[in-house]
C-alpha cells in the first residue's frame, strides 16, 4: 500500500465506545484486566430553558466491557452532576447509550456476552470470566437481553413459513 495514511491512535475508537457516547481519558493495564478511565460526551446544557449547567459533583460508575483480546475490560465512567444557572434544575448526564441504569455491563459487552453463547457457543461460565464478571451477573444479564432481543420481537418470524400439524 503505497497510498496508506494513518491517523492519531484513538483508544476511544479502537474500543468502539464512541457508539456509546464515552470518551476514554486514561488507561491502566493490570495482569488480569484493563481499566480505562471515560467521561460521558458533553451534557451541560439544561433541557428546560437552555442554559449552562455548572458542575456540582461527580461520581464513578464502573461497567465490564467487551474484552480485549480476550482481557477482561472494565469502563470507570466519571458522570458529572449540573445546576443550571438559569432555572436551577439539577441533572445528571445521561449514560444510557452506554448501559442500562443499574447495569453491570456496557451495551457493547452484553452484546458480546449474546454472541458469545449464541453464535460461539460459548457457556455462560466462559462468558462470565472473559468480562471479569460473577457467573449470576453474566446469566441474568444474557437473558435478559436474550429476551428483549429474541423472544419479545413479534416480527422475529416474518419472512419464515412454519408448517404445523400439516402432511405434504
Amino acid at each position: 500500500m503505497s497510498d496508506a495514511t494513518f491517523a492519531c491512535p484513538d483508544l476511544t475508537k479502537f474500543c468502539r465506545l464512541d457508539d456509546l457516547g464515552l470518551v476514554v481519558t486514561g488507561q491502566r493495564i493490570e495482569p488480569d484486566r484493563a481499566v480505562l478511565a471515560c467521561r460521558v460526551v458533553d451534557d451541560r446544557w439544561c433541557r428546560r430553558c437552555g442554559c449552562e449547567g455548572s458542575p456540582r459533583d461527580s461520581v464513578t460508575r464502573e461497567l465490564a466491557h467487551a474484552p480485549q483480546g480476550w482481557r477482561p475490560t472494565t469502563l470507570v465512567v466519571t458522570v458529572r452532576r449540573y445546576r443550571c444557572t438559569g432555572c436551577t434544575r439539577v441533572w445528571r448526564q445521561d449514560t444510557s447509550a452506554a448501559a442500562e441504569p443499574r447495569a453491570k455491563l456496557s451495551r457493547a459487552g452484553l452484546r458480546w456476552a449474546l454472541e458469545g453463547i449464541v453464535v460461539q457457543h460459548l457457556t455462560v461460565a466462559r462468558v462470565a470470566e472473559g468480562l471479569g464478571v460473577a457467573w449470576n451477573t453474566a446469566n441474568d444479564a444474557v437473558l435478559a437481553e436474550g429476551k428483549r432481543l429474541l423472544i419479545n420481537d413479534p416480527a422475529r418470524f416474518d419472512g419464515s413459513a412454519a408448517w404445523i400439524g400439516d402432511r405434504l
